[in-house]
């Protein structure tokens, strides 16, 4: 045998033991990496991190609650158009291969050689199996070994997945930028659409992300996105997915897409009402499910009401801050050519020390760039400026105290000065019209307040503010601040007044009044100090709000029942057994007293407060409804002729509902003639309500309702100090209910007061409460119960020092006050 030959045998021989041998090593490396591959079976029991999401009662978002911002879609409900615009731009044969693309592995391979000598990142030549694989089971590191186990789990995964399948979870888990996990989630926050309402183009830009979301950001890199997305579109056309002329609109449709917003409130006006679900939620539920669950809340939320009242609360608190002074600029930092970039890190800075807000929209951040007396130059972050005229700061006089301002504004310069850091707001003509480059001079009030509405028939919190600033502040005052409500109280005393024999026409001393306090006499005043009215009714005495008649009620009827009485209201959580409590010296919230007095106009029943009225799992499963009555005749499939289901009333009763009205015509009157005479100069349709202010007018209440609608407003400080002589609730607060109530009824119809069964109304002299005679003027409908008996009222010679030694009894059938740890009707 010739020596060529066989030397050729023994380098076939060597090759085939070498090949023997990687053969071998291979087999032996392939069953080493597969010893401890991660268990695929898990996917098939898919159910990732789901966003939870909020909704208002008519079924817009309110906020979302997560921590990966996903929506789970199946494969199903995924429309063809975005399937094929990924397939056709991350793996074009994935519907024939077995889950590795050879021709793709071998092109990443050659275009690696390249890669490796230029220093840049590597391709992976990876199909959707493998990015499937590599996602739920594997780490991203780039290494031969993760590589290989990527390769055995995708094999793995196509015998043991449907194609459909495999897709529907690459779908929903891969992440697209922009707060997006999965393709629904990526479509809400980049285009405001559901997956059905994609354009093709809108599909495309989508399926550009996978390959760097960062990198064909719209909002950073257009050009790049749309040269890529057009790309995508292209490659939809070459495998048929599309028409040549679909493809051409697509490519010549703009690509307009947003930033998504932050997670939690969706806006600014509803950011206190979100909270306060999330809260509720997760003590429900748990942490877990409030962030991953993909739980759907519906809400009592009426968001049209919750921006009235917003609106409402801020104009008025900035109304009163303004009556009371200028406290100075927010900061003041230097001018130089780089005021714009200087400007921005001081708003950053400040909006982290809770001192500026992004929810004061539409006030914005600026710089004074140069003062003189009728005028200053701002500048914005943006590096545009405005001018705030005199006549936009005239309010600004310098705070004193707060019954004491500085000299009137007669130059700019007293206000402002060069890189002072302020607060300015587009100004608007007397037409409302914005007036170019124009801003007012604005200023953070330092008083703060809440305000909450509320379905009186059946508790649901229609609308709810916390405070001026989600942003400055969190806490939450229609629900954590504990406040004395002053006289927004006395409806309650009255109430017990007239369910203990009273008549709203029954007389009661106004004139001085002492009484044993806890530690020394107690001495109430009226509004006007010193001074007191004689005879008065009670209708007179609640629409004029009489403390002095109020305290002497309270005195006769006996604390025991008062406290008793106000208890089944749930006002509030602890009612001291003091006379002082029948002119509001017991702690309420805004919430507890708007829903108490709820009970007056649906006809005494007391309804508690609700803010969710059903929450969903993830499959649409029911697993909460606040609503749980039950009604076996409402599931017929047809009408044949059988009665309306009848739903049992479930609300406790816990006043007589002619009482019940006759507080309503009390409180109608306190708008009409009374205290709360500012709302009825907004607000033309009726509506009741009474006003409150406490000691050295720390705290200013309005409560009231309209037939269907309650509402409550608190202003104070944080602190308790006081807003400023003659800052009462009638002028602090009444203004803010007015407007709300007058924006919430604007286009409801004129609906009376409803009247129970049992109750005559009788024409009498409103001042007097005698039945009217000819010639008077001042006449109203009262109230009475159909067994009252009408005074004619008592001749002079009958008239004692207090009307209330001849005052109407309690019935035998109650405990009197003296029943009531012996305290004669004094605690």
């Amino acid at each position: 045998m010739p020596g060529w030959l066989k030397l050729l045998g023994y380098a076939f021989g060597a090759c085939a033991l070498v090949m023997v041998g990687v053969a071998g090593y291979a087999a032996w490396y392939v069953h080493k990496v597969s010893k401890d591959l991660p268990n695929y079976q898990v996917l098939a029991q898919y159910a990732p991190p789901v966003t939870t999401r909020v909704y208002a009662g008519d079924g817009t978002l309110v906020a979302e609650f997560a921590r990966e911002r996903r929506l789970f879609v199946p494969i199903g409900a995924i429309p063809d158009k975005v399937k094929y615009a990924f397939v056709s731009a991350e793996d074009k044969n994935f519907f024939e291969h077995s889950g590795l693309d050879y021709r793709g592995i071998l092109r990443a391979g050659i275009a690696d050689i390249g890669n490796i000598i230029r220093g840049r990142r590597l391709e992976s030549g990876s199909t959707i199996t493998q990015q499937v694989a590599k996602n739920f089971l594997l780490s991203s590191e780039q290494k031969i070994e993760r590589k290989v186990r990527e390769m055995l789990v995708t094999l793995r995964m196509e015998k043991a997945f449907t194609k459909d399948h495999i897709l529907e979870l690459y779908l929903n888990e891969i992440y697209l930028g922009n707060r997006s996990y999965g393709v629904a989630a990526a479509a809400l926050n980049y285009f405001g659409k559901s997956l059905d309402d994609l354009t093709i183009a809108q599909a495309a830009f989508l399926a550009t992300l996978p390959k760097g979301p960062g990198n064909y950001n719209p909002a950073v890199h257009h050009d790049r996105a749309v040269k890529r997305r057009n790309w995508v579109i292209g490659r939809m056309l070459e495998d048929g997915r599309i028409t040549a002329e679909e493809a051409e609109q697509a490519k010549a449709e703009p690509l307009v897409a947003k930033v998504a917003p932050p997670l939690g409130a969706r806006d600014w006006a509803s950011e206190y009402f979100a909270e306060e679900v999330r809260k509720q939620i997760a003590d429900m539920y748990g942490v877990g499910a409030l962030y991953d669950g993909g739980l759907a809340v519906r809400t009592t939320l009426d968001p049209h009401l919750q921006k009235v009242a917003s609106l409402a609360l801020r104009k008025w608190l900035v109304a009163y801050d303004e009556r009371h002074g200028w406290r100075g600029p927010i900061a003041n930092i230097t001018v130089d050519d780089n005021w714009a970039e200087t400007l921005d890190d001081e708003v950053q800075k400040l909006d982290g020390e809770h001192k500026m807000a992004e929810d004061l929209s539409p006030w914005l951040g600026s710089v004074v760039l140069d003062v003189s007396s009728k005028e200053a130059k701002i500048g914005f972050q943006d590096g545009s400026t405005g001018y705030i005229p005199l006549d936009q700061m005239q309010w600004a006089r310098a705070y004193k105290s707060a019954n004491a301002l500085g000299d009137d504004v007669t130059a700019a310069t007293q206000v402002l000065h060069k890189g002072d850091v302020i607060y300015a707001e587009p100004a608007r003509n007397a037409d409302g019209k914005l007036i170019e480059g124009v801003y007012a001079l604005r200023q953070i009030p330092a008083v703060n307040g809440a305000m909450v509405a509320i379905d009186p028939h059946t508790g649901r919190v229609l609308a709810m503010v916390g405070g001026f600033s989600f942003e400055l502040s969190e806490f939450n005052r229609a629900l954590q601040a504990q406040r004395q409500p002053g006289s927004a109280f006395k409806p309650f005393v009255y109430a017990a007044a007239l369910d203990s024999g009273y008549t709203p026409s029954s007389i009661v001393l106004d004139a001085p009044f002492v009484a044993p306090g806890v530690d020394s006499w107690w001495k109430p005043g009226n509004y006007v100090a010193g001074r007191f009215y004689g005879e008065s009714t009670l209708r007179v005495g609640i629409e004029q709000s009489r403390n002095t008649m109020t305290a002497r009620l309270a005195q006769d009827l006996g604390i025991g029942r008062i406290v008793e009485y106000a208890s089944r209201f749930h006002v509030s959580d602890n009612l001291p057994r003091e006379l002082a409590i029948s002119l509001g010296a017991a702690e309420t919230t805004v919430m507890k007293i708007t829903a108490a007095y709820s009970t007056f106009v649906n006809g005494g029943k007391r309804v508690e407060p609700v803010l969710i009225d059903r929450v969903q799992d993830r499959t649409g499963k029911t697993i909460y409804k606040r609503d749980g009555r039950r009604c076996p005749d409402c599931d017929a499939a047809e009408w044949d002729g059988q009665a309306e289901p009848q739903l049992a009333d479930a609300r406790e009763q816990i006043m007589d509902p002619r009482t019940a009205y006759q507080i309503v015509s009390l409180l109608e009157g306190v708008v009409q003639r009374g205290t709360g005479s500012q709302v009825k100069k907004r607000v033309d349709k009726p509506v009741a309500g009474k006003t409150g202010t406490t000691n050295e007018y720390k705290d200013a209440w309005f409560v009231g309702f309209s037939p269907d609608l309650a509402a409550g407003v608190y202003v104070g400080f944080d602190m308790p100090q006081t807003l400023g002589q003659g800052e009462a609730g009638g002028v602090v607060a009444a203004p803010i209910f007015g407007d709300f109530m007058a924006a919430a009824l604007k286009d409801k119809s004129a609906i009376p007061f409803r009247v129970p069964s049992g109750i005559k109304l009788v024409r009498v002299n409103a001042k007097t409460g005698k039945p009217a005679q000819p010639g008077d003027r001042n006449v109203i409908l009262e109230a009475f119960k159909a067994g009252d008996v009408i005074s004619q009222g008592p001749s002079a010679d009958d008239l004692d020092l207090d009307p209330l030694s001849k005052a109407p009894k309690a019935p035998a059938s109650e405990p009197s006050s003296s029943q009531d740890n012996n305290l004669n009707g004094l605690y």
